[in-house]
């Protein structure tokens, strides 16, 4: 990475696509440090979101003006990123996750009566594949005629959650084995016994709660830190597999063929492979179910972050 001058409009300057294959990628968990391909860096370093850099750069030259830094990750599962900024920024840091709404679980009476909860509970144990994308970004239209093709066939059950695209997911024809919702309480849907598989587009609370339900995931990011919080989950982790070909701006076409063959081998839970990698979400799971209890790193960082403030209120 290199830099156009002290210029305050100057943006940093970096190498293009063909030019970057790798960069060195240090001070992160011992499973991160090697070398992180370039398709694997957020997308605000190539393609169209890379003129929001600078804002990116402006930010985080705020940290050190800042009083405290909350991290909403779970301290367990990046331990040695979230030790190394505790010696590189000197304000107090305090990682707080998974801070997701854990605490809600089962508790709401009128989830019982919810039409798709009821539709979950007819359905067999980890036999339905659970679908969101998010709410900022679409697919092509292309692919998500592929999408739609080729995850209707072998008679997979979804639950598939969408806005935009829901009139043309129902065309396609949901029948018993399929659902399809405009919105729904995530990590209730998640935590159900009868979803075993989360198609996600990757964003942070998305993986937390998936994490959180002792899920894998088929990723499909498509900007921003959806990139390599995919790699997380596909690379690091490996409870998951990437759908999405291509990087940055570049859309590389996943026929229907391709993701039937793919959703079909994601939720045969009989294959060694899909054994060891549910053995690996379960135990990611126990952490962060470690992290929720009384007396987990969750509640004593946010105690030790509520008694820092009211010790400083006091002084």
């Amino acid at each position: 990475m290199s830099s156009n001058g002290d210029h305050p409009n100057h943006q940093p300057a970096f190498p293009s696509q063909d030019d970057l294959t790798a960069i060195a990628y240090h001070g992160q968990p011992s499973v991160w440090n090697k070398i992180l391909e370039c398709m694997d860096l957020p997308t605000i370093f190539y393609g169209a979101l890379r003129n929001v850099l600078h804002l990116a750069v402006e930010a985080i030259s705020m940290v050190p003006n800042a009083q405290y830094f909350l991290l909403t990750s779970i301290y367990e599962l990046e331990s040695h990123t979230i030790d190394t900024l505790k010696q590189t920024i000197p304000i107090p840091i305090y990682s707080i996750g998974p801070a997701i709404p854990y605490f809600k679980l089962g508790d709401n009476e009128n989830l019982s009566n919810n039409f798709y909860m009821q539709w979950l509970d007819s359905q067999p144990k980890a036999s339905v594949l659970y679908i969101s994308q998010g709410s900022f970004l679409s697919v092509s239209a292309a692919q998500m005629d592929e999408i739609i093709a080729g995850v209707h066939d072998h008679g997979i059950r979804i639950f598939w959650v969408a806005r935009d695209e829901a009139s043309q997911i129902k065309e396609a024809g949901c029948g018993d084995n399929r659902l399809v919702v405009s919105w729904c309480d995530q990590l209730n849907v998640l935590c159900h016994p009868s979803v075993g598989g989360f198609w996600s587009h990757c964003g942070w609370n998305s993986i937390k709660e998936g994490i959180f339900a002792g899920l894998l995931f088929l990723t499909y990011p498509m900007f921003l830190d959806q990139v390599p919080n995919s790699k997380t989950v596909v690379e690091d982790w490996k409870i998951g597999w990437k759908v999405r070909r291509g990087m940055g701006d570049e859309m590389h076409l996943v026929t229907r063929e391709e993701i039937a063959r793919l959703v079909q081998r994601f939720m045969d839970s009989e294959t060694d492979e899909g054994k060891e990698m549910r053995r690996r979400a379960a135990e990611l799971k126990e952490t962060c179910r470690q992290a929720t209890s009384v007396g987990g790193s969750a509640e004593t960082n946010i105690d030790a972050f509520i008694k820092d403030i009211s010790q400083s209120h006091d002084h």
